[in-house]
C-alpha cells in the first residue's frame, strides 16, 4: 500500500474537465446546426460564437434568456438532446467533486487505521539492490510484509516496493516529516541503504532524533565513513566495498570457502545463519550439544564466541546464532 498511491486529484479533475468540454462542444454544434430556429435579442444571426455562448449558459443553468429557441424543431431539440446533455454536464461536475472527496477521505481513513496499528516494525530507507535484498531477507526470516515500510525518493522504487507487498512512502528520508509518515518513531529497527554515504549520515541523524530506541543499521560504501555514522547514531555499519573486496580476495585464495560464504549470505538456499532463542532442552547445556551448529551466543547485549568459557552453559535469557539448513515450506531445502 503506497501512502502516496492515491490517484492525484488534479488528474481526476482534468479528466472530468475534458469530458465536460466534450459535452459543451457537442451542445454547441447541435445549436449551431439548428441556428435558424433560435432568436438573438441583440439582433443579427446566431453564429458559431452565439451557439457556444448559448450552450455555455444553458449547460451551466445560468440561462440569461437573450438567445432563445423559437422554432418547434429547436425547442424539440432542447427537450430531447440539450436537456440530457445538461444533466450529463451537471453529473460530471458534481461527480468530480464527490469522487475526489470520497477517494481522499477513504485513503485518509485507511492510512490512519494503518498507522494506529503499526508498532515495532522495520523501516527500510532506500529500495535499490541493497534495500530490496534486505526486505526479502527479513521476509525470509519470518517478518510479515505488513511490518516492513519502505521509504524512497523515487516513485518508481515506491511502486516496485508496493508491488512486492510492502508499504511504500514516497519522499526524501532526510526530512523528519517523511520519516514520520513511515511511523519511524514507533519502529523497532531501521535499515538505511541509500545510494550516497553523506545522505546515509543525514538520514541516520534524523532517524536517531525521532527514535532513540530503535536499532539502526546503515550500509555505506567507504570504511572512512564508519566513525561518522557511529557518531550519528548508527548501531551497526556495513561497508559494501570492503565486504565485496574481502569476498573477492577469498574467492581467489579459496574458491570453495567463498562459495560457502556466499551460500550463507543468500537466505533460503543451502545453509542459513539465523538467530533464535535458547530452547528449554538447551538450557544448562554446552552450545556444542545443540542440534544446530552454534557459532555465537548473545548474552547481556554482548556477542560471545561459542568457545568462550563464559558460555559453557546456556541460560534461558540467551539467544544463539546458528548455522542450519535452509527451510522451504517447513521442510529442509
Amino acid at each position: 500500500m503506497p501512502l502516496q498511491g492515491v490517484r492525484p486529484p488534479l488528474r481526476q479533475v482534468m479528466r472530468r474537465l475534458v469530458m465536460a468540454l466534450v459535452v459543451l462542444v457537442i451542445t454547441t454544434f447541435v445549436v449551431w446546426a439548428d441556428r435558424d430556429g433560435y432568436h438573438d435579442n441583440a439582433g443579427g444571426s446566431v453564429g458559431l460564437l452565439e451557439a457556444a455562448y448559448y450552450a455555455t449558459v444553458t449547460l451551466s443553468t445560468t440561462g440569461y434568456g437573450d438567445i432563445t429557441p423559437v422554432s418547434d424543431g429547436a425547442r424539440l431539440t432542447n427537450i430531447l438532446v440539450i436537456t440530457p446533455l445538461r444533466v450529463l454536464f451537471l453529473i460530471i461536475l458534481v461527480g468530480t467533486t464527490l469522487e475526489v472527496l470520497t477517494e481522499r477521505t477513504r485513503h485518509q481513513v485507511r492510512v490512519h487505521r494503518w498507522r494506529s496499528r503499526l508498532r515495532n516494525h522495520v523501516v527500510v530507507i532506500g529500495y535499490g539492490t541493497k534495500g530490496r535484498r534486505t526486505a526479502q531477507t527479513l521476509v525470509g526470516q519470518g517478518v510479515s510484509k505488513h511490518k516492513i515500510v519502505v521509504v524512497d525518493p523515487k516513485k518508481q522504487m515506491v511502486d516496485v516496493a508496493s508491488s512486492d507487498g510492502f508499504v511504500g512512502v514516497l519522499g526524501d528520508a532526510t526530512r523528519s516529516d517523511i520519516l514520520r509518515q513511515a511511523e519511524l518513531h514507533r519502529a523497532a529497527k531501521v535499515v538505511i541503504a541509500t545510494q550516497r554515504d553523506e545522505t546515509a549520515a543525514l538520514v541516520t541523524l534524523t532517524a536517531r532524533q525521532l527514535n532513540k530506541q530503535a536499532a539502526i543499521v546503515v550500509a555505506v560504501r567507504e570504511d572512512e565513513n564508519i566513525p561518522l555514522l557511529k557518531q550519528s547514531g548508527a548501531d551497526s555499519v556495513i561497508t559494501s566495498s570492503s565486504s565485496a573486496g574481502r569476498l573477492l580476495g577469498m574467492s581467489m585464495a579459496s574458491p570453495s570457502a567463498s562459495t560457502v560464504l556466499e551460500d550463507l549470505l543468500t537466505f533460503g538456499s543451502g545453509l542459513d545463519i539465523t538467530e533464535r532463542a535458547v530452547t528449554e532442552s538447551e538450557v544448562g547445556r554446552s552450545p556444542r550439544e545443540s542440534s544446530d551448529l552454534v557459532v555465537a551466543v548473545l548474552r547481556g547485549g554482548r556477542v560471545l564466541d561459542y568457545a568462550e568459557p563464559e558460555v559453557a552453559e546456556l541460560r534461558p535469557t540467551d539467544r544463539i546464532i546458528t548455522i542450519q539448513r535452509a527451510v522451504a515450506n517447513g521442510h529442509d531445502a
